[in-house]
């Protein structure tokens, strides 16, 4: 179990870029508290694009913001307990 713990942990601190506010895109995760959700970058990996078209059609994001989406959504696809960086 402790070891467990440990993994829950060093998780957490992986995500330290998805937040989730009750008043920004209806609570859904999102990336650095702005409006792009987890789901709307799983969707363009989808949908065929790359990360340096996400990047280019977001500026605003950063490499490292997808790169934390994609392991919050592996966590969530593994019904792992997450907590958020800003949650209200």
């Amino acid at each position: 179990m402790q070891i467990n713990k440990q993994f829950i942990l060093k998780e957490m601190e992986i995500l330290d870029r998805i937040t989730r506010q009750s008043d920004i895109m209806n609570g859904k995760a999102c990336i650095r508290n702005m409006r792009v959700t987890v789901g709307m970058i799983v969707h363009q990996i989808g949908a065929g694009h790359s990360i340096e078209d996400i990047l280019a059609d977001y500026p605003y994001l950063e490499r490292e913001d997808i790169l934390q989406a994609f392991r919050y959504a592996a966590l969530r696809v593994e019904e792992r307990e997450i907590e958020f960086a800003g949650v209200s």
